[in-house]
Order: C-alpha cells, then structure tokens, then sequence
C-alpha cells in the first residue's frame, strides 16, 4: 500500500520548508558556496589587475623621465694621476696573452723552466725569467723565442749566472722580448 500525504493544515512557510525535500537543500548550499567562491575570485583577480596597473603606470613614467634625459650630471673632472692609472690598467688588460702564451708554448723546450714573466705594455716588452742546466738549452731557447712570428728576431739576453748555492748548479737567465702589434 502506498502512503497517501493528507495534510488539512492551513498553508505557512514553516509547514513549506519542512517539505523541501533533501536534495534541494543540498544543491542550494552548493549554489551559495559557488557564488562566495566565485565572489572571491572575483574580487582577487580584481586587487591583481590593479597593481599591475599601477607598475604599468610607474614604467611608463621612468620611461618618459628617461626619455626627457637625465638630470643634469655635474662634470667632475678626473685627475691626470687617476687617469694615467686607469690607462695603464687598461694596456696590461690588452695585452695579447694569447698570443704571448702560444708563442712561449711552441718555443719552450722540456728542459726549460719559466719562472716569472713580467710583460711592459707601454713598450711591447716581455722580460722572461727562466732556468736550465747548460748554456747550449739557453742559446736554443733564445734561437726558438727568435722563431716565433709574434717576437721576430727581437729577442736578447740580458744576463745569466749560475747558481752555486744549488746542488744542481742550475744556469738562471733573463731575457727580454719585444712583441709586434697586428
């Protein structure tokens, strides 16, 4: 037998609310916490777009204030000591070490020990301290460095001794190369 709804009560929104059946309430909560989230996003998306107006705006105006120049710069003028020490650096930076350093690879024989290379940019000169163990190696090297198309025949000996106080009793030379520019 099926159950018959025999209601003789008069119509009222308690009686109304009570009969809204389950599923309706459910999908009312659900529509209202949609709308609240979308409200949210909404609002966020908003706050969002509204900065990146106002950095838009802050780069368009460093653009135009950079476009209209700078403030003027005070001219300061630099000491003549300050810039012949900025023009120095700059030559020691220009030197052409790679040129210099194939040049002493390729002439450098095995029994050939380079100990200190103190270059001069000003005059294209390169002083080479080295050690052997005979005058013929140092004579040899001296013939190799003059080889070398970055050196030429621009190659001397500046002194040489022997070192007593070493058992070995290694011959120290230093000699100076003069290098060309391309």
């Amino acid at each position: 037998m099926t159950r018959l709804d025999i209601d003789f009560s008069p119509p009222g929104w308690r009686r109304s609310l009570y009969r809204v059946p389950a599923w309706a309430w459910l999908s009312g909560v659900l529509g209202v916490a949609l709308i609240a989230t979308a409200a949210y996003s909404g609002s966020a998306a908003l706050q969002r777009q509204q900065v990146r107006e106002a950095q838009l705006l802050r780069a368009q105006q460093r653009v135009a204030a950079s476009v209209q120049g700078p403030a003027s710069v005070a001219f300061t003028p630099i000491a003549p000591a300050q810039a012949a020490a900025v023009n120095a650096a700059i030559l020691q930076l220009n030197l052409p070490w790679r040129d210099v350093q194939d040049a002493l690879a390729t002439a450098t024989p095995p029994g050939i020990a380079l100990l200190a290379l103190e270059p001069d940019a000003r005059k294209h000169l390169l002083k080479i301290t080295a050690e052997t163990t005979s005058s013929d190696a140092m004579v040899a090297y001296i013939a190799q460095l003059k080889q070398q198309e970055l050196f030429g025949s621009r190659v001397q000996l500046l002194r040489h001794e022997i070192n007593d106080l070493d058992p070995n009793k290694p011959l120290r030379f230093q000699l100076e190369a003069r290098w060309s520019t391309p």
